[in-house]
């Protein structure tokens, strides 16, 4: 009688925490990747990420950050009701020469962890420009 009384109580305890996991927010994304592919030096810096509220109640973006100042997101700050569909904003410094492997942190309302997007690509030198200067003639080539 003992065992099942507490049992009773623990069910009764825990219930409370059952119903407020169903009705909570959850960001689902399309994918949490975002390749920007190989661009060129100084082209279009914007990309987007598209992401469903799935869940039962209203998702609230509390912050979303990038993992360095190259690397900026904007977000909406208005609720997204249950079933909405919304986009985050990133901005990406694409003057920056080289590899992009960064990461932007989101978090929301849904009391987890929070997301983490994986911005990708690679900046390479505009087609116009040269990594070695044109041969001009010089006094030393005999031109």
């Amino acid at each position: 009688m003992r065992i099942s009384g507490l049992i009773a109580i623990i069910c009764l305890l825990a219930f409370p925490f059952a119903i407020s996991a169903q009705n909570a927010p959850v960001m689902s994304f399309e994918s949490t990747t975002v390749d920007y592919g190989e661009i060129e030096r100084g082209a279009e810096r914007l990309r987007t990420v598209s992401f469903t509220n799935t869940g039962d109640s209203p998702l609230v973006i509390k912050n979303a950050r990038g993992s360095c100042g190259c690397t900026v997101p904007d977000w909406p700050k208005d609720p997204i009701m249950p079933g909405e569909s919304s986009e985050l904003s990133i901005s990406y410094d694409t003057n920056r020469l080289g590899n992009i492997n960064r990461t932007i942190r989101v978090t929301t309302n849904e009391g987890s962890d929070p997301h983490v997007l994986l911005i990708r690509g690679k900046v390479v030198p505009k087609k116009d420009e040269e990594s070695v200067p044109k041969k001009d003639g010089n006094l030393f080539d005999g031109n």
